[in-house]
């Protein structure tokens, strides 16, 4: 039952992911979509997990729709990497690496600060 579950939930993360890329250009050439995807996405699952740690027992349902299929479809690694490949193709080395450490440094402390609001908010 839990790849049923991360099935819809991959279903219903990726739609979500492919409207906001469709409703938001790129300035510059900056991946504002994907970023802000990656970012949110990392936000949602430090607070979801931390949310879940809180609970005793965690509902069976959880992990698998919303932390793999949900977020795990509304993020996007393989966008950010070929996103990363393009910007370099098009001449733009220094754009393309501050896409990674943005993207990276950005999403740990994204998780981080979900992780420690919801933290807080359970205890």
């Amino acid at each position: 039952m839990a790849y049923v579950l991360a099935a819809l939930g991959g279903a219903l993360g990726a739609l979500a992911r492919w409207g906001l890329a469709e409703g938001l250009p790129s300035p510059g050439g900056w991946p504002v979509a994907t970023l802000l995807v990656n970012l949110t996405g990392c936000l949602l699952l430090g607070a979801l997990l931390a949310g879940l740690a809180s609970r005793s027992p965690e509902p069976s349902w959880a992990r698998p729709f919303l932390a793999v299929g949900v977020l795990g479809g509304y993020t996007t690694y393989s966008t950010f990497a070929v996103e990363v490949v393009r910007l370099v193709d098009d001449g733009a080395p220094a754009l393309a690496a501050g896409y990674v450490v943005a993207s990276v440094v950005g999403g740990v402390l994204a998780v981080a600060l979900g992780a420690s609001v919801v933290g807080r908010a359970t205890r």
